[in-house]
């Protein structure tokens, strides 16, 4: 089958999706999940979701939208979440922010904790995807630290929507590419061959890093203490004006006084917010209380 027979093959064999049922599917993801569909990605939802169709049947996207209702578990939300997410990652991507949190960030919080007596580090990585994020900033605490890490109450707490990528994350195990951009040092110390070409974060760091399934769209969050950061980074990318501006409002009431929150680098809190204080690009800090 030559080149031009294939795409006439898997156009021929692409479900047919009606402007009504696209609206309805557009409308419940936009609500539930906050990620917001443009009708560029109509053949890409049609792409994602087909497979799953016929695996349970459903012939049309009008059955598809009342099978997703109907399911009061929510589990089809979540096989329905972990097929429009993007969960493209590696270790040390956005390098500069994790030097920023090394250099700076991490020296003025762990400062002003000890000024004011306390040792409860609190970081959120929201919208981990598959943990490369959080282990990065567990090895750098760990390094910074040295061995008094152990006398302080770190850790991470790492949260996503896709139960896919957050079984990834727990496994901790990862192609040999995937971690080329850390520095050496860290690949040495931190990782072990786990066979296949793969490698595995130790179980040191693992045991730092509690992951849990967690929805940004949340009108509350469910914290008792607020962070001394927030990173939540090409998350927001997805969402509109309003869902942002909503979602930083939380961000803003869990984050301690002087306490950063980081986002992608293709991203923006917009020129007229005025919870956080600009730092440098995708870095803000909440103002002194």
């Amino acid at each position: 089958m030559n080149n031009n027979q294939q795409q006439h093959s898997q156009t021929s064999n692409m479900m047919s999706i009606s402007d009504k049922e696209f609206g309805q599917l557009r409308d419940l993801i936009q609500k539930r999940f906050g990620i917001n569909l443009t009708d560029q990605k109509r053949s890409l939802l049609v792409g994602r979701l087909q497979k799953l169709m016929r695996q349970r049947n459903l012939a049309t996207f009008s059955q598809y939208y009342q099978y997703l209702t109907d399911d009061k578990t929510e589990a089809a939300l979540g096989e329905l979440v972990d097929l429009i997410s993007t969960n493209h990652t590696y270790f040390n991507r956005e390098k500069d922010h994790f030097d920023y949190f090394y250099e700076t960030a991490l020296p003025t919080v762990v400062a002003k904790l000890q000024q004011e007596n306390r040792k409860d580090l609190r970081i959120w990585c929201a919208g981990c995807s598959t943990g490369e994020e959080p282990y990065t900033l567990l090895m750098l605490m760990m390094e910074y630290f040295g061995n008094d890490y152990s006398s302080w109450n770190a850790g991470i707490l790492a949260t996503d929507i896709s139960d896919r990528a957050l079984t990834i994350a727990r496994c901790g195990t990862y192609s040999a590419d995937r971690i080329v951009q850390l520095p050496e040092n860290l690949r040495r110390k931190y990782f072990a061959p786990a066979g296949d070409g793969e490698m595995a974060v130790i179980d040191k760091v693992k045991r730092e890093a509690t992951f849990r399934r967690f929805n940004l769209m949340n009108s509350s969050f469910p914290f008792k203490k607020p962070f001394q950061m927030i990173f939540c980074r090409n998350v927001m990318i997805y969402f509109d004006q309003p869902t942002r501006e909503a979602l930083v409002s939380r961000y803003h009431q869990f984050t301690e006084p002087e306490g950063y929150l980081f986002i992608g680098h293709s991203e923006t809190l917009g020129r007229n917010q005025t919870r956080y204080k600009y730092l440098t690009p995708a870095l803000y800090q909440k103002g002194g209380s």
